[in-house]
């Protein structure tokens, strides 16, 4: 049996220890700053624990004993982590978007005698995996754009949406600046722009520029592609919304305020929708070709519980990633890449399947 540290208690993380308790091969610890959250994980799944990790020396005396640590707290708190984990000789895993964070943990990492896997999850997670996985097909590539949204099924608002994850992960990709390559530059652009519009299955979407999407990919596939851009999907009317309140009234500069206005605006909801959609092109043979990978993946009951399509995706992500490691089909230490993983050993694997069945 592995011993796992898990960090957060909230809608993932009481998802990933239901995961990890149901494979039979990992003993979990879920640590949270509120009692009221670890009442989300059932007793016979996990021991829980009352933890503040922002008190460094009470985060240091959790993690000796667990051979790995697995954050789904708020990216803010990640860093830490990480050096935590690495003072303890333990494996470390996280869902982070956040740009910043992660340049954090991959300084951390180096040089390290244990594997840091940031971005676990949806995007970047899977998705990351699934274009460098199209990328290997090509020859030489030109154009790679990654399309993911976690959408209600019944939208019944203004935004046409409903809180599906981390409020303040969402406000970091409405806000912070994106990574892109554009003609074989790496760029920084605006979030909420390059707005698209396109349909799947007969429903019409849009798209825009959002940050974290692309993980590491700019950095593996810098000097082999002309175009790479990640865009968060919604529904149309969404990003004109958003950028109002986001630019307009200036509440990208009040980030507090814009969380409170969310969470007490706009409802959660378990009936949602994850769609994944990516595109690669490039020469195969000395011709011009596509291909491309679609998923809608649904919220769903497993083993009575009902969970949504966000936190089986992103739960099946982090846990797929962690089987991967335990299996030895990842690099044993030092800073791991999402795209490090084969898609093949990714589908195929216990947790992984869920996006198989898709």
């Amino acid at each position: 049996m592995t011993r796992i540290l898990l960090l957060g208690a909230g809608k993932i993380g009481s998802m990933i220890a239901h995961l990890l308790h149901s494979s039979g091969d990992y003993t979990i610890t879920v640590a949270d700053h509120a009692a009221a959250s670890l009442s989300h994980v059932a007793d016979n799944e996990a021991e829980r624990m009352v933890l503040d990790v922002s008190d460094p020396a009470a985060l240091r005396r959790a993690i000796p004993g667990h051979a790995m640590v697995v954050s789904a707290l708020p990216f803010y708190l990640n860093a830490a982590v990480a050096e935590a984990a690495r003072d303890a000789g333990a494996h470390y895993f996280d869902l982070t978007e956040d740009v910043a964070t992660t340049r954090r943990v991959r300084a951390v990492a180096d040089g390290a005698g244990t594997a840091f896997v940031p971005q676990c999850g949806l995007a970047p997670g899977f998705v990351s995996i699934a274009a460098h996985d199209l990328a290997k097909r090509f020859d030489s590539l030109r154009d790679v754009q990654m399309r993911v949204g976690a959408l209600p099924i019944f939208p019944t608002n203004a935004l046409k949406y409903n809180l599906t994850w981390s409020t303040d992960g969402l406000i970091n990709e409405y806000c912070n600046l994106c990574e892109a390559i554009h003609e074989g530059e790496v760029h920084e652009v605006l979030p909420l722009q390059g707005l698209e519009r396109f349909s799947l299955d007969g429903v019409e979407y849009e798209a825009f520029n959002t940050s974290g999407g692309l993980g590491t990919l700019c950095d593996t596939l810098a000097g082999r592609v002309r175009t790479l851009n990640y865009k968060t999907v919604r529904y149309p009317g969404h990003r004109d919304a958003i950028k109002f309140l986001a630019q307009d009234l200036r509440l990208a500069e009040r980030r507090d305020l814009f969380k409170d206005v969310l969470e007490t605006a706009v409802p959660m909801t378990k009936q949602d929708v994850v769609l994944v959609f990516v595109t690669v092109s490039g020469h195969q043979d000395g011709r011009l070709m596509q291909e491309s990978v679609a998923r809608k993946i649904y919220n769903a009951t497993i083993a009575g519980v009902p969970w949504s399509a966000i936190q089986i995706t992103t739960a099946a992500g982090i846990c797929a990633m962690i089987d991967l490691l335990r299996d030895g089909r990842l690099p044993q230490r030092g800073f791991v890449r999402q795209e490090d993983a084969n898609l093949s050993d990714f589908l195929t694997n216990r947790f992984g399947r869920h996006y198989a069945e898709a």
